[in-house]
């Protein structure tokens, strides 16, 4: 007589299986990131001077060079540009009242960032703080050697969605590590729940094995 136990064995393990790669997607999607212009800092703490990187990806359709990036600054009290060869940095800055509310860097004639390349704007600034500053926005602007601009200044939308042509945001100090955390955590469950349905597949398996 037949056996018809391998059916649900196998339907198990590709349960196991569809799980694990669900899992292992998830843990994999927290790390990649859309080529849009990003801000990161290892030391975002509230009230602090840390040093701001901004990401910049060359996205022209038509080959054109990114020639030049504006970014907003929340009225900073101290900024500071890093020497990037190829380029000049401007800060708008405001001497009566002490602040600092942009930074402008230009490409030398003949440079640029192409399509296939990116490029990283470090400054190092104070950031701004108060009972509920969990994050800073930098609305930025990207302009091509074609004259096309791009602004980066959308916020989030109301259901939390990106926009199309999201403002870069910092997100400050323990705000910043409780969500780490709890993206660890879910990642950690996932991955071990769709481990415990691989490890009863495989037991399923042998038992019908040993009956047969």
């Amino acid at each position: 007589m037949r056996s018809t136990t391998g059916a649900p064995s196998r339907a198990l393990i590709a349960v196991a299986v569809t799980g694990a790669t669900v899992s292992i997607g998830l843990l994999t999607s927290t790390a990649s990131a859309s080529a849009h212009v990003r801000a990161e800092s290892d030391n975002a703490t509230p009230g602090h001077t840390a040093v701001v990187t901004f990401r910049v990806p060359g996205e022209s359709e038509t080959g054109a060079l990114t020639t030049q990036l504006r970014v907003e600054l929340p009225e900073v009290a101290s900024a500071r540009t890093e020497v990037l060869p190829g380029w000049t940095a401007r800060l708008d800055r405001d001497v009566e009242a002490g602040t600092t509310s942009a930074v402008t860097w230009t490409a030398a004639p003949g440079t640029g960032i192409s399509p296939d390349q990116f490029a990283l704007f470090r400054i190092s600034l104070k950031l701004p703080e108060g009972p509920d500053t969990t994050a800073v926005s930098f609305p930025a602007t990207q302009t091509y050697s074609d004259g096309t601009v791009v602004r980066w200044d959308q916020p989030p939308a109301s259901d939390g969605a990106e926009p199309e042509y999201p403002a870069p945001v910092l997100t400050l100090s323990e705000a910043k590590m409780a969500a780490a955390s709890m993206t660890d955590n879910s990642a950690r469950w996932l991955a071990g729940g769709a481990l415990m349905i691989a490890a009863l597949a495989i037991a399923g398996t042998l038992l019908s094995r040993r009956r047969s």
